[in-house]
């Protein structure tokens, strides 16, 4: 059968044969530990799940507008005043199904075949097969593990070229956790500026920073990098609301104009549902977020640690999201070979690091409970002592 080329060339995500064997295995009566998770373990909070049940009940089941009910709109404009010092007007916004359609719309809306998309490697798996489908190029940035996986301005200078389009800037990061400094962030600014591309500034991760360290948007650093800008942001790892799908994405009125035309003819509207869900999270109280983060941190720390210790394993310390990226190149094996060996022979679950850009590296995610972080972690420090 012939299929589209756009979607054909797309690969198989390398990380569905580990899921999928760990999946098996569980059914099989094997006791996996998972670290592969890429949401958090938390349940939605319970005053958002009662604003959808209320939503549901007073009949809210009807389309919205295709940009998302204009209540919500102004609740994310409001957040990213008090929060990121970010200036958008509800018509610079629009509410798409999660923050990932957010960048698809986003892709589909600037890029044409030939532009250029500067992506900081590793990166997130989903980024270059969203600029593969907008027949764009996927211009990879190699970072260094001794800057924190952070380009500098030397990297990102090498690669600008006149058919550069727009930079991805994921901060804090998937899959190392890397959160970008105000200093850094002017860096990147000027040379956005300078060269006239976009800045795609994905902040899903944005509240799961650690140690106390602020949060920059880059959009806040002036009016002129401020217009280059598309802040991408949603409640999925905020507010627990994975599965909820409602993401957003604000920007030049132009550019979030066409977003919101193309949307119209593909989604229509988000859930309605999830819409008043989403608002009720924005609007209440924030302490959810807090105690998240608190135990994120401290998973975090014990993951670290205890990998830290081990044989053959080294990581850095992530400041922000809930991954740990682990250095396995000592065991002079690639990283899907490493993450199926731990997977049958310690029943431990992990993501290799060659979909994120990086295959001397696997992802932990320590959203889990701290007794299953043990307990893998007990399983792994036995395998890499007795592995060769």
């Amino acid at each position: 059968m012939r299929l589209a080329k756009r979607v054909s060339d797309i690969g198989e995500s390398a990380t569905l044969a580990i899921t999928s064997r760990a999946k098996s295995m569980v059914k099989e009566g094997i006791d996996v530990v998972s670290f592969a998770a890429g949401e958090p373990d938390f349940d939605t909070p319970d005053f958002i799940k009662q604003a959808a049940i209320k939503a549901i009940n007073e009949g809210f089941t009807k389309y919205t507008p295709s940009s998302g009910m204009l209540e919500l709109r102004e609740a994310i404009a409001k957040k990213f005043k008090n929060d990121n010092n970010l200036d958008y007007s509800p018509a610079e916004i629009v509410v798409s199904n999660g923050a990932k359609h957010s960048l698809y719309n986003i892709f589909q809306a600037i890029c044409e075949k030939g532009d250029e998309v500067l992506i900081p490697a590793p990166y997130w798996l989903s980024y270059p097969a969203m600029v593969n489908l907008a027949e764009a190029k996927n211009v990879f940035v190699n970072t260094d593990i001794k800057n924190n996986f952070k380009v500098t301005e030397k990297d990102l200078a090498a690669r600008i070229t006149n058919k550069t389009r727009c930079l991805i800037l994921n901060s804090p990061s998937n899959p190392a956790g890397s959160l970008y400094g105000l200093d850094e962030l002017k860096v990147i600014a000027r040379l956005a500026v300078k060269h006239k591309f976009f800045v795609i500034s994905d902040e899903i991760y944005e509240k799961l920073v650690y140690d106390n360290k602020p949060y920059v948007s880059i959009g806040s650093l002036g009016k002129d990098i401020h217009g280059l800008t598309i802040t991408v942001n949603g409640v999925s790892k905020s507010y627990s609301m994975t599965g909820w799908r409602i993401g957003y994405a604000a920007g030049p009125i132009e550019v979030i104009n066409a977003i919101a035309k193309a949307q119209s003819h593909a989604t229509s509207n988000p859930c309605s549902i999830s819409q008043k869900a989403a608002l009720a999270g924005l609007e209440g109280d924030q302490k959810f977020i807090v105690d998240m983060r608190i135990e994120f941190q401290k998973r975090r720390d014990l993951m670290v640690s205890r990998l830290n210790k081990m044989k053959n394993i080294s990581c850095i310390k992530p400041e922000g999201a809930f991954y740990v990226f682990c250095d396995i190149s000592k065991f002079k094996q690639g990283s899907a070979k490493i993450a199926s060996r731990l997977l049958e022979e310690a029943a431990v679950a992990v993501i290799p690091g060659e979909p994120f850009g990086a295959d001397s590296f696997i992802r932990f995610s320590f959203a889990t409970s701290v007794s299953a972080i043990n307990k893998g972690l007990d399983r792994i420090e036995e395998w890499v002592n007795k592995s060769r």
